[in-house]
């Protein structure tokens, strides 16, 4: 009877995630000396820096992003699909919201994974200070789809 090896969740795959999955899944995840778990919101990285330059319209946020499906086949790491909603610490077990197509159906249900090792990777987001109307008419430059949206509106 084989060993259990150490379960190791990672959950964002911005820059400082996806370069832990990465190199964990390459010197752990492909010898099976643990199993090495990418937790995303979405299908894609691309580099924050960039996003000014996809709301300027460019670059073309399609051909810098990385696929974490693909980087994970080749690093040797699991990718799940899904925003964290909950954490049991005690149980070592996280939530993972059910995931929705653009048409409200749900495509995912919402599902747990146990861990041994988690690391909450999630970065960071623009803060509007609590300053009257920002969040109501700034366009922040946070994400992917933000960056696209305000290159349409340019």
């Amino acid at each position: 009877m084989s060993e259990a090896v150490p379960k190791i969740v990672v959950v964002g795959g911005g820059a400082g995630g996806l370069e832990l999955v990465t190199k964990l899944g390459k010197k752990l995840g492909k010898k099976k000396k643990a199993e090495v778990t990418l937790v995303s919101s979405t299908h894609t990285h691309i580099w924050k820096p960039l996003l000014h330059e996809v709301a300027a319209g460019t670059l073309d946020s399609h051909e810098d992003e990385i696929e974490y499906l693909s980087q994970a086949m080749c690093s040797g790491f699991r990718f799940r699909l899904g925003r964290m909603e909950g954490l049991d610490r005690q149980n070592k077990q996280i939530t993972v919201a059910p995931t929705f197509n653009e048409d409200g159906v749900e495509i995912i249900p919402r599902r747990s994974f146990d861990y041994d090792y988690l690391i909450i990777s999630v970065g960071s987001v623009s803060h509007d200070f609590g300053i009257k109307g920002v969040s109501d008419h700034c366009l922040f430059l946070d994400t992917t789809k933000q960056a696209e949206y305000f290159q349409n509106q340019l």
